[in-house]
């Protein structure tokens, strides 16, 4: 790659990819990408590797031998690194000085010991986690939904639904932008208790889908989908009292 075909931004894809982004930073760099050749190349990139990680039959479960094998081999191995150029203007170990044994041993190593790729309950989870950083919760602080849903207006390519589930037992905190499924979203923020529950929300294509569960790490996730909008609530709150909120939700108007 020539001077003239980097850009200093080209790092942040990879972080975008990674989820290491906030919402501001990832909806800048979505505009970016407009008119960046680069970073839209870089991007395109790392989607069809994702593609290609993610095919049928790639990943096989590895026998403990050949597992304590690899590591061994690897820990055994001293080679000799030779700074390349990578498309993100980083360096990285070169092949040069690998004996071949080694380079197989560490190319086996990548593909048994690699995480996957977070998936969108994984991302959910992460935003989450993250907006209950200090500072991080809401943009915008009102138990008014009349307050809260002409907030995003100009900040987001859709209106996102805001109802007030007091009466439920579920108040109404605010609302912030937050960043997922690789575009802006509208945060919802409710309350159970001593318990924040987000609500994610962004327009989304297709039929009415009902409540569906999941859990990770410790939170609870329901997930549905209504008038063209995919919403997202998660928690640590009891998994029943997460799916009493996705129900009030349903049918509250």
């Amino acid at each position: 790659m020539s001077p003239a075909e980097n850009c200093d931004r080209v790092l942040l894809v990879q972080a975008e990819f990674d989820g290491e982004l906030d919402a501001a930073q990832a909806a800048s760099l979505m505009a970016h990408r407009e008119t960046c050749p680069v970073c839209r190349a870089a991007a395109a990139e790392l989607a069809q590797t994702r593609e290609l990680l993610r095919a049928p039959g790639l990943y096989q479960p590895t026998p403990d031998a050949v597992r304590a094998r690899v590591l061994a081999r690897l820990g055994s191995a001293h080679p000799t690194a030779r700074p390349t150029r990578s498309w993100f203007g980083g360096w990285r170990q070169g092949w040069a000085g690998f004996g071949l044994g080694a380079a197989c041993a560490a190319t086996l190593a990548f593909l048994v010991l690699m995480p996957a790729e977070p998936g969108l309950v994984d991302q959910v989870v992460s935003g989450h986690i993250r907006a209950l950083q200090p500072g991080h919760l809401e943009d915008v602080v009102s138990t008014d939904q009349h307050t809260v849903k002409p907030w995003f207006d100009g900040r987001l390519d859709f209106a996102p639904p805001v109802k007030d589930l007091a009466a439920d037992g579920f108040p109404l905190k605010g609302g912030r932008l937050d960043y997922l499924a690789g575009r802006p979203v509208a945060a919802l923020v409710y309350q159970r208790d001593k318990h924040l529950i987000d609500l994610f929300v962004w327009p989304e294509a297709g039929v009415a889908a009902p409540p569906a569960t999941a859990a990770r790490n410790g939170y609870n996730l329901v997930h549905w989908s209504a008038d063209g909008m995919a919403l997202w609530a998660v928690s640590d709150v009891e998994a029943g009292q997460l799916a009493d909120f996705a129900s009030d939700w349903q049918k509250s108007r």
